[in-house]
């Protein structure tokens, strides 16, 4: 077995049985400047998710690893990217590149489904969990990664792991790429959020059954004489889904998004992303039995948001809940080598003490 299967074996561990371990919510938002967003969590409720921040210079080479524990062809970088990566370096589950385009991977078991590998194809194969690297590294634009992607042999690493992905550019575009039955669907994303399965167009027909949602109070009402107020604030929401399932989180996440405050500019949107991402925040003790739960802070492993005008990846984890930052216009991406470093630096939640 190649080196590189061990950490992909990790991975999908426990995919094929309970659907406890993963969990993706993404929610954009755009400031009244003009600056656009991108927010997300990452949920993995068996361990510590090991995960990196990871930089690819112009011109880095990196192999594409196959279905069968080989190595296929090698990809030379065209644009220098950032990302966030789960697993393995390689695997990069959010980033965004120097010309403005972001991309995420939501895991989508069941409800996917890739072409079957074919060893004559390797050449020009690329892993799912490589592919939002290939897009970085490859792409400027939405329409760049759409004619590039119909030279690809697009296939699955493991049998359990079935993705969808979230893109947006500097554009302004935001769309949603599914592979079903070996086929590339796109949406256009206009209601700006994301969850895992079902598909995305069953999704945008879900939400009909939320249309009586409302912000604020609802308004006093009469049965005979009895006179009926609402028992506390933001009744109009009563009925909004509050679990874990990703058809709630979906429905959630466009309410919340729908009912936001526009920000003045980036940095603000920004703040409120990480704000409405807390509602997605998953307690690890919801995701197994009682008593069996591991040993984890929370399953919601990081939370991270893009600011792509500012090109500028923010996040904070669940063992440190500071932010921290990268600035991608701090780099040069022609003189600097490649890098991966641990999200987290091993030390303890940053805690101020205050004083009298």
């Amino acid at each position: 077995m190649k080196k590189w299967m061990i950490g992909l074996l990790m991975l999908c561990a426990g995919q094929g049985g309970a659907s406890t371990a993963w969990g993706c919510t993404g929610i954009a938002l755009v400031a009244r400047d003009g600056s656009r967003v991108q927010g997300r969590t990452i949920e993995w409720a068996r361990e510590l998710l090991p995960s990196y921040a990871v930089l690819i210079p112009r011109g880095h080479e990196m192999q594409m690893m196959l279905p069968d524990g080989t190595v296929g062809s090698t990809l030379k970088a065209r644009w220098g990217a950032v990302g966030l990566a789960v697993s393995r370096p390689e695997f990069i589950a959010e980033g965004l590149n120097e010309r403005g385009l972001s991309v995420g991977l939501f895991f989508f078991p069941r409800y996917g489904s890739y072409e079957s590998y074919q060893p004559q194809r390797a050449a020009e194969a690329v892993g799912d969990l490589q592919l939002t690297a290939w897009m970085l590294t490859q792409c400027a634009t939405i329409d760049e990664v759409k004619q590039g992607l119909r030279q690809l042999h697009i296939v699955g690493l493991n049998e359990g792991s079935v993705i969808h992905w979230r893109l947006a550019d500097a554009e302004g575009r935001q769309e949603v790429l599914e592979i079903v039955g070996g086929e590339q669907h796109w949406f256009n994303n206009t209601v700006g959020v994301l969850a895992n399965g079902p598909g995305f167009s069953w999704h945008l027909t879900n939400l009909n059954n939320y249309v009586n949602l409302y912000p604020g109070d609802a308004p006093i009402g009469m049965v005979g004489n009895l006179t009926l107020r609402p028992i506390s604030g933001s009744s109009g929401m009563l009925g909004l889904p509050g679990d874990m399932t990703s058809p709630s989180r979906f429905v959630r996440a466009a309410m919340l998004r729908q009912t936001a405050p526009i920000q003045p500019d980036g940095w603000s949107a920004v703040r409120l992303c990480f704000h409405l991402l807390n509602s997605f925040d998953v307690p690890i003790g919801l995701e197994h039995p009682m008593y069996e739960s591991p040993d984890l802070l929370s399953a919601t492993q990081w939370t991270s948001v893009i600011d792509l005008t500012a090109s500028r990846i923010y996040y904070r984890t669940a063992q440190q809940s500071t932010i921290r930052c990268i600035d991608l216009r701090s780099i040069d991406f022609e003189k600097m080598a490649y890098a991966s470093r641990p999200l987290d630096d091993g030390g303890e939640e940053n805690v101020k003490l205050v004083r009298w």
